[in-house]
């Protein structure tokens, strides 16, 4: 399917989810997430979820990132439509933009080259690992500062479909897409 299918077919699917299933689905990621061969890593950067867009809540991932002792990195929009990665502490202060996402407005500033571990975003993925995101292209921008030993790894309430027709040149594939029902591995 192409993108601009995708992106609609799945944005009207969230927004007819109801907030039970959305949360039950939060939940069995965050348990799947568990499972993953990762947590011999140091430094992960994750999304904050939007409620307006009924999006994943990540809330629960990063409870276990911090019970694991985990530097927890989180975007903020710059200007120049690129991501910034703030370390997020206790002291951290998060405003909600004007997409209804929330973002740290303190903290430092991590460069992507730390950073061992990113859970993104997303509306879609293939199976073959490529993602479709709000089409913006800031995860696939960020995606190519970080390392290559970087994991990538997308967390999605719906499983995969079997391959996104228009993908292009700078579309970096995830490593691992975690659902309530199961992990996929690329």
């Amino acid at each position: 399917m192409l993108k601009k299918d995708l992106r609609t077919h799945f944005l009207e699917l969230r927004a007819n989810t109801p907030a039970s299933t959305l949360t039950k689905a939060s939940l069995d990621i965050s348990e799947n997430v568990l499972k993953l061969p990762l947590w011999d890593l140091a430094t992960f950067h994750i999304f904050l979820h939007s409620i307006e867009k009924k999006e994943l809540d990540t809330r629960l991932i990063i409870d276990n990132l911090r019970e694991k002792n985990k530097n927890i990195l989180v975007p903020r929009m710059s200007p120049n439509q690129e991501l910034q990665h703030i370390q997020l502490t206790e002291d951290t202060i998060l405003e909600v933009n004007r997409w209804g996402i929330p973002e740290p407005v303190n903290g430092d500033t991590i460069s992507p080259d730390a950073i061992d571990v990113v859970f993104t975003p997303l509306l879609a993925f293939d199976r073959q690992g490529y993602r479709v995101g709000y089409g913006k292209g800031y995860y696939d921008r960020f995606f190519a500062q970080c390392r290559k030993d970087c994991i990538k790894i997308g967390l999605s309430q719906f499983e995969a479909v079997d391959e996104i027709t228009d993908k292009d040149k700078h579309d970096i594939p995830l490593n691992y897409c975690v659902t309530p029902l199961r992990i996929y591995e690329f």
